[in-house]
């Protein structure tokens, strides 16, 4: 009898950019080009991939009409983030993450469906 050795399947590539660290404030720190529009799957990869001097993010905020459903807070990296909806047509293409007493950061949501080469452009324009 043989045995495989047990795998996981290799995490997919946060497709994240942000501004320089340092910068004078900007409206959008940074853009995330999301696979999908499942929060719950989403999410963790985005706050598993942030600079650690962001701090512990603990409140999220997504455009209640964009996402999939969500539960009010969740369990990432082992510490809760609560999770906020929004349906403002101000920033119907944006997600807020809070750090209490460090700061907000407004990342643009690249569509996950958007072509590589327009993600490319988002992605560089947004900082």
């Amino acid at each position: 009898m043989t045995t495989a050795p047990l795998t996981t399947p290799p995490r997919p590539l946060l497709r994240l950019s942000l501004a320089p660290h340092g910068t004078p404030p900007r409206p959008i720190d940074g853009a995330w080009w999301p696979r999908s529009y499942d929060l719950l799957t989403e999410l963790p990869l985005l706050l598993g991939g942030l600079p650690p001097d962001w701090g512990h993010i603990t409140i999220v905020t997504v455009n209640g009409s964009t996402w999939s459903a969500t539960p009010g807070r969740i369990l990432v990296c082992n510490q809760v983030v609560r999770l906020r909806r929004t349906v403002t047509a101000s920033a119907p293409h944006t997600v807020t993450l809070l750090a209490p007493g460090r700061s907000r950061w407004d990342l643009l949501v690249v569509p996950p469906d958007t072509t590589e080469e327009a993600a490319a452009r988002l992605m560089t324009i947004s900082h």
